[in-house]
């Protein structure tokens, strides 16, 4: 006989996996540039809780539910953005609709905090993370397609130090994030840039560059 707390967590897991976060991304968020952010930044966030994991030295249905957590947090980060953009709005809409569907606190949070002006601290490596590749990720797009080739497989890491700091590129990108971002999660800023541009060029066929 299964017992409740089993029925629970099987339940959980069937109502928040990725298939349902990637649902509920594709109907509040109609463009496909949005879309393919918040790919990048699950591409990003899933290779550093793929490094978690194995720190943790998790196993089985353990190390499948962390990849989970960072998964459907990173792609569900933005989800709101599209209907509700200001900063009274965004991205407290959002996280009450995850609330009202039963989603884990640690997602919640964690989309808190990757807003700075939400007063949420980021505490767990889940904030830090989802912070620190939200808008490298989204630089390592725009880095990509300024190639002739507009695919990330031809980008640098180094190249793409020397475009942060050139002001005029990507301005929408907000370098103090990134560079805060690689300090919250104690790793070299070079080094967090080539984590993520590998961890993108692994995917780059799913993200369409």
């Amino acid at each position: 006989m299964t017992d409740n707390k089993s029925v629970t967590s099987i339940h959980d897991r069937n109502t928040h996996d990725r298939a349902a976060a990637w649902a509920l991304l594709t109907e509040w968020t109609q463009g496909e540039s949005l879309r393919k952010h918040a790919l990048g930044v699950e591409t990003c966030a899933l290779a550093y809780g793929e490094a978690e994991a194995d720190r943790l030295g998790l196993t089985g249905q353990a190390r499948e539910d962390l990849l989970t957590l960072y998964s459907t947090t990173a792609l569900l980060h933005d989800f709101d953005y599209e209907r509700h953009p200001s900063l009274e709005e965004h991205p407290f809409v959002g996280v009450g609709e995850l609330a009202r569907l039963g989603w884990p606190e640690a997602t919640r949070t964690a989309i808190l905090g990757h807003a700075t002006y939400s007063g949420t601290p980021r505490v767990t490596h889940l904030d830090k993370t989802l912070f620190a590749c939200d808008e490298l990720s989204g630089f390592l797009t725009a880095c990509a397609l300024v190639k002739p080739s507009k695919a990330i497989a031809d980008v640098e890491a180094a190249s793409v130090r020397k475009k942060l700091k050139d002001k005029a590129f990507a301005r929408g990108v907000n370098r103090q994030d990134v560079i805060q971002g690689a300090e919250e999660l104690g790793i070299d800023l070079d080094a967090h840039i080539a984590f993520c541009l590998a961890a993108m060029q692994r995917r780059a066929t799913e993200l369409g560059l």
